[in-house]
């Protein structure tokens, strides 16, 4: 008898076709393009009366004007591109099926839509890939029945060239590629393409069903096996072993709704990838005929680990090799051989090694390893806690094992506590770590997982609320730390922007003018103070600081020549408001009482030189005009300021011109509060630090270490700079287990990956 999941060797086409007349295949193939193409059409234009509507939700729910600007910069350009995206998606489709009448050799040469993808994603988008990828193999599953029936009616209208799935222009993975392509025609933000994507699985892909019963029925009715049983097709041991891993992430039962329906797609992505890697076929591991007998249950699986995790946790190896080097570093080639430990500590068990085990934990410990491979190499964390984390492959490869939710679930407490650990490790340093206290606790979670961990889930939640405690604590202490640095930066910024203001007001009013060394020293240590402190104390726009401007105005107009009566009758009016304003002024920059008489006395026979009044009687002990001319009677304490800007405009030394539009300035300018970066100077350690703060005044950025106290603080030109000679280098702000996801699935998509994960 036939397998129903078949086709008959032998195909009865009926009377009404004749598989060789070429005519009659066109007419034939052009009822199925126009099938499709009806359809298609009234499906796109659903979609895209939705969008939107889509957008502008989410644009009133955006967490910023960036953001909500992104939705309506979006809307506008689906409005605008909407007739070549619908032109070029349904243009691709209509060319590849008429392309299935091709040479069949040529044809089956040329990659599969999904496959290619597999092959091409070095350049892809990780989320539009992912996007992708998970849109197709969910409806492939689903539509499995259909797309058999459909596959074999296109095979014999196209004179016996066999069509699958893969090479099925309507399928759903294919129409997924051909909507993708349609879409580059869109010049939009990758939120706005994620969000188009759903609504092409909602509007398109899962409307298909009418698609395939009307071209199976037209099919049939024209005598292209009519008479053929829909059934599965065989072969589906990818889908059908991707949906069992998918079930077993969340829990057995496919429905968990803790699990994270993204994740739960990218683990059925990881999957396929993992067996196109080996091979395109899933391990057979129901079958005992296999030397080493059958695939080792979980039971055995963890009873080997748990024997390799007593070895490492007391640091010996008699039936393993070392995974500790002779420094106690981890060694990095343990990671990547565990595959080949475990098998052999099976067969030392067993008294005969496994040669395969089952397909679930085969991806298990493919994915359990590889994680651990990217945190070996994942420059976020320091060398010292990569080697740490690295350390808990065992642990973590039996926590999998024993609670499948893992990997599909973000609040998994074994998930959390390995991205907890990895977030306090990225901001570690000898140097920020003194007194060991950071290193220490993550030794000690390490350790007790290595010693302790058997089978109780619960250890990884207590192990996390610790690490959550130490958190909390030092996070206390480096916040009012960082406080404390903020608001002496903030308080020095002030100072020294009042500094210069009152520098170029006084350099300003001068206008290169020569005035004597009396009243030049009077402005530019005792006046310039008071302006200084007036700027800080009552502000710009205040009548105390007008006041202290006119001051100057006056003062240096007191020094012109006064050649007539009049003049000398208009300085005698302007002397007593100099005084009584130079009082206030002198007193306000805490000169002593004595002194202030001293400098006043100094000033009055000056301007009675300059009226050609008679000397005055000196007081006893007093120093004469000729003694202590042209120096002010000025206390040391009392800086000068107006010399130290000369040039107050000028930029400071440090700054250098940098290119707005390089990557490195855009990098700067999206820096927020709380990003670590890694500084690497010449000649200097390498130094871990958090971005704090970033001046309102100045602009400068303040970074601090783990403990809050300041480390530097950049001008956005030199950080743009350190970012361009590699000295600095911002590191990832998302999770651990986030960065490691996408990095396998980019590592497995790689054309010239190794053909199995653990590949040496």
């Amino acid at each position: 008898m036939t397998d129903a999941f078949e086709p008959p060797k032998i195909v009865p086409l009926g009377p009404r076709l004749d598989a060789n007349t070429g005519e009659r295949v066109g007419e034939l193939l052009n009822a199925v393009r126009g099938i499709a193409g009806k359809r298609l059409q009234q499906c796109l234009g659903n979609l895209f009366e939705h969008v939107d509507d889509a957008l502008f939700d989410l644009a009133e729910k955006a967490e910023n004007n960036a953001t909500q600007t992104h939705y309506f910069d979006g809307m506008r350009e689906v409005r605008k591109r909407r007739p070549a995206v619908e032109r070029s998606f349904l243009a691709t489709v209509n060319r590849e099926l008429g392309g299935l009448t091709g040479n069949a050799t040529t044809a089956s040469a040329t990659p599969a839509p999904a496959m290619a993808e597999l092959s091409l994603v070095a350049d892809a988008d990780l989320e539009e890939s992912l996007a992708i990828t998970s849109m197709g193999s969910k409806h492939e599953s689903r539509l499995a029945r259909d797309l058999f029936a459909i596959n074999q009616r296109l095979s014999v209208i196209c004179g016996g060239r066999k069509v699958e799935d893969s090479s099925n222009p309507i399928a759903p993975a294919a129409l997924s590629q051909a909507f993708r392509l349609a879409l580059k025609e869109l010049a939009a933000d990758m939120r706005v393409k994620l969000l188009i994507y759903k609504l092409f699985d909602r509007y398109v892909l899962s409307t298909l069903e009418e698609l395939y019963a009307d071209a199976n029925e037209t099919l049939a009715r024209a005598g292209v096996l009519p008479q053929l049983r829909v059934a599965a097709p065989r072969g589906g041991t990818a889908t059908r072993t991707a949906t069992s891993t998918a079930s077993a992430a969340t829990g057995g039962t496919g429905t968990d709704e803790a699990a994270d329906p993204a994740a739960v797609e990218l683990l059925q992505t990881l999957h396929s990838l993992f067996v196109a890697r080996r091979g395109g076929e899933a391990p057979a591991s129901s079958h005992a005929g296999h030397a080493g007998g059958p695939p080792p249950s979980a039971g055995e699986l963890l009873g080997a680990l748990s024997v390799l995790q007593t070895q490492l946790a007391a640091g010996s190896a008699q039936q393993s090799p070392s995974m500790v080097d002779g420094t106690g570093n981890f060694d990095r080639e343990a990671v990547s051989q565990l595959k080949e430990q475990l098998l052999g500590q099976l067969g030392a068990l067993r008294g005969m090694r496994p040669s395969h085990v089952a397909g679930v934990d085969e991806d298990t410990i493919d994915l359990v390893g590889m994680l651990f491979e990217f945190i070996l190499d994942d420059h976020t964390l320091p060398p010292e806690m990569q080697a740490l984390l690295a350390r808990l492959q065992i642990p973590y490869l039996k926590a999998a094992i024993l609670d499948r939710k893992l990997f599909a679930h973000r609040q998994h407490p074994a998930r959390r506590l390995l991205d907890a650990l990895a977030e306090q490790a990225k901001g570690w340093s000898p140097e920020s770590d003194r007194d060991n206290r950071l290193h220490d606790t993550i030794k000690s979670i390490v350790d007790q997982l290595l010693h302790e961990f058997d089978d109780d889930l619960g250890l990884f939640e207590r192990l996390l609320q610790g690490l959550q405690q130490f958190h909390e604590s030092n996070r206390r202490r480096s916040e009012l730390a960082e406080q404390r640095v903020a608001e002496s930066t903030r308080g020095r910024e002030k100072l020294e922007q009042a500094r210069r203001r009152a520098a170029r007001e006084i350099v300003e009013r001068i206008d290169g003018r020569k005035l004597p060394p009396l009243v030049h020293e009077v402005l530019a240590r005792a006046w310039a103070n008071h302006l200084v402190l007036v700027l800080l104390r009552q502000g710009e726009e205040s009548g105390e600081f007008r006041d202290a401007l006119r001051f100057v105005d006056d003062f240096i107009a007191s020094t012109r020549p006064v050649p007539d009566a009049t003049s000398r009758q208009q300085l005698r009016q302007l002397l007593p408001a100099i005084e009584r304003a130079l009082r206030q002024g002198l007193a306000n920059v805490a000169f002593q009482p004595q002194d202030i008489e001293r400098l006043l006395a100094q000033l009055r026979d000056w301007y009675g030189q300059q009226l050609g009044e008679p000397a005055r009687v000196a007081a006893p002990n007093a120093p004469t005009v000729a003694e202590t001319a042209p120096v002010a009677a000025i206390p040391e304490s009392i800086q000068p300021i107006v010399e130290q800007h000369a040039e107050p405009e000028e930029l400071p030394e440090e700054s250098v011109p940098v290119d707005t539009d390089s990557p490195e300035w855009k990098q700067v300018e999206a820096l927020q509060p709380g990003i670590w970066l890694e500084f690497q100077l010449p000649d200097e350690p390498m130094v871990r630090a958090k971005l704090s703060w970033v001046s309102p005044m100045s602009g400068r950025y303040l970074f601090v270490n783990r403990r809050g106290l300041k480390v530097a603080d950049y001008s956005p030109q030199e950080l743009a700079v350190l970012l361009a000679s590699g000295h600095a280098q911002v590191l990832a702000t998302n999770a651990l287990f986030d960065r490691a996801m996408s990095a396998i699935v980019s590592r497995l998509r790689q054309p010239d990956a190794p053909n199995s994960p653990d590949a040496g």
